[in-house]
């Protein structure tokens, strides 16, 4: 899906990735939607182990904004593009996002506080939308080769998030 879109998955084309028959795959996902559902929630379930991890690290914030610039961040434009199209994918994108979401919001609004940030002025809700969507129009603008304005807006991000964590050197 990341290499050519989530039109070209096919189950024929999975079967052929997984190196198996294509009766095997219809016979574990009856229909593609199936098949997709069952690929998003491991995906989704990985991503919200890596931020689990990310949020006990050292530098919670940095890592957080790298793990939304990811190519798990790309697969996952790729499943709202799909969902555009196929309601079972909707919802288990929106109840994922919502976990997602709360989960870098509570770290935002702890990195925040300790800093004495206002939070009415800058709602970690909000800055968490920010981070999240600027790094996903990043993936999927530098997908069609577009780049301008990335390195400053990296830039830009990284001297936020130094404001409250000093950024680890991984």
């Amino acid at each position: 899906m990341i290499e050519e879109g989530y039109a070209a998955a096919t189950s024929r084309r999975v079967a052929t990735k997984a190196g198996v028959r294509p009766a095997l795959v219809h016979y574990y996902f009856p229909s593609m939607d199936e098949l997709y559902v069952a690929v998003l929630r491991a995906g989704a379930d990985a991503t919200l182990q890596r931020q689990h991890q990310a949020l006990a690290g050292k530098a919670p914030l940095h890592t957080l904004w790298r793990l939304n610039s990811t190519q798990g961040a790309q697969l996952m434009l790729e499943f709202m593009a799909l969902a555009n199209h196929r309601k079972a994918i909707r919802s288990e994108i929106a109840a994922y996002a919502e976990r997602y979401g709360d989960m870098e919001s509570a770290a935002l609004t702890e990195a925040m506080a300790a800093h004495g940030v206002d939070m009415k002025e800058f709602p970690p809700v909000v800055m968490s939308m920010i981070l999240t969507s600027l790094a996903r129009i990043m993936l999927l603008e530098q997908s069609l080769g577009i780049t301008r304005g990335h390195d400053a807006a990296r830039d830009f991000i990284e001297r936020y998030l130094d404001r409250f964590e000093v950024r680890s050197a991984d």
